[in-house]
This record gives structure tokens, C-alpha cells and sequence, in this order.
């Protein structure tokens, strides 16, 4: 399974946060760390955008070879349909670059679940509905699906690459799966600073390292 990270350094809320470094390395270390262990990925590819405020997060992608695709800024569901298509992947992973602790165990049973019944679904995800903590979001997309409706999306769903098949859900094919306990009370995406300050208040560097809800 290819696993493709969405990530851009200009986010309003908190700028260059991929690069915000916790416990001395970048955000986005942590989010390829997490990644790495995962029993089942076989390639990490950075999606990022072409404009010049990416250009830092780019060369230290390349600095720790980490590959990388740079493509439009905000239509991001393309930015991941080109990605997957160049590498011929007929269905990749998504992950956010907001997740540093994203757990390698819930990556693993969407890919078990896709390795089973992959030929059934369009979508494989544990967000429709949500029992996972943001920033523990996974969605394993059809290439040829995204591809074949990426002119109907509108501009939100051109961003957030699945909302249109969630919104039309009875038109696709979805499987989602949950948590034994409902988690959504807790938030473990950084997209504030005061995000980063709550998590880093309750884990010490080994605990955030090897972070797992299993």
C-alpha cells in the first residue's frame, strides 16, 4: 500500500506547523515515523503544493529522502489523484500531516481490511462516522473513482478529497470501521499551537514517540 501525506507549511492557524519541531524534529518526521512502522506500507510519498511557501518543507523532504510530489495548492483531491496515478497505485492511503501521532496499528487494520475485500469498496475509512480521535483518520480511496469525479467537486470537496463520496454516500461503495471505544472527545490533530501545547502536556518524549491507542 502506498501511503500519501497531504501537507502544506501556510496554514492560517498555524503556520509552517510541518515543520514545527517537537522534541527537536519536525512535525512531519513524526508523521513519516509513525508511518514507517506499519507492518503493511510499502511506500511514503509527501504531497505537497508547487507555491513557493513549500519550498523549506521540500528540501528537508529531500535532506532525509523522503519523496515527495508538488501540485496545486488548493485542489488538493487532484494533488492526490496525480500522486497515486504516478506511482500506479489503483488505490492509495490518505493520512494528514497534522497526525504526529498517528497510530501504525489503526493503519495496518484498514489495510488488512482492503487486503480482504478490496475489489468490493471505493472507500475504506474510520471517519464516516467518526470513532477514532482526529488525528487517527485513515481513508484508503480508489484511484479511479476519485479520478472519474474530481470535475463535480466543489471547492471544499476539491480540499477535503472524500467529503463529496461521504455527502453521496449511497452512490459508492463504503466501508468504515470503528474504535471499541468511542474516542471523539479526544483531539490528537495539531492544527493550533494550543493543540500542540494540550498533547505535549500529557506525553513525555518516549510516551509521544511511541504512541499507540492499542
Amino acid at each position: 500500500m502506498i501511503v500519501i501525506i497531504q501537507a502544506r507549511s501556510n496554514s492560517k492557524r498555524f503556520n509552517n506547523k510541518v515543520l514545527y519541531k517537537i522534541y527537536n524534529r519536525p512535525m512531519i518526521w513524526h508523521v513519516v515515523s509513525k508511518i514507517k512502522k506499519s507492518k503493511n506500507v510499502k511506500k511514503i510519498v509527501v504531497a505537497t503544493s508547487k507555491n513557493k511557501s513549500d519550498d523549506k518543507l521540500i528540501k528537508y523532504l529531500a535532506k532525509i529522502k523522503i519523496n515527495y510530489y508538488r501540485g496545486s495548492l488548493t485542489n488538493v483531491a487532484k494533488r492526490l489523484c496525480d500522486v497515486a496515478e504516478k506511482n500506479k497505485a489503483k488505490f492509495f492511503m490518505r493520512i494528514s500531516a497534522d497526525s504526529p501521532l498517528i497510530d501504525p496499528v489503526i493503519i495496518d487494520k484498514a489495510i488488512t481490511i482492503f487486503n480482504s475485500q478490496k475489489k468490493k469498496y471505493d472507500i475504506i475509512t474510520n471517519v464516516f462516522p467518526r470513532s477514532y480521535p482526529k488525528g487517527q483518520s485513515v481513508e484508503i480511496i480508489k484511484t479511479a473513482k476519485l479520478r472519474h469525479f474530481l470535475s463535480k467537486f466543489n471547492k471544499e470537496q476539491k480540499e477535503h478529497a472524500t467529503k463529496y463520496f461521504y455527502k453521496n454516500y449511497k452512490n459508492f461503495m463504503i466501508k468504515n470501521f470503528k474504535s471499541f471505544k468511542n474516542r471523539t472527545k479526544i483531539k490528537l490533530a495539531i492544527d493550533t499551537k494550543n493543540d500542540l501545547k494540550l498533547i505535549l502536556e500529557k506525553f513525555n518524549k518516549k510516551k509521544f514517540i511511541n504512541f499507540s491507542l492499542h
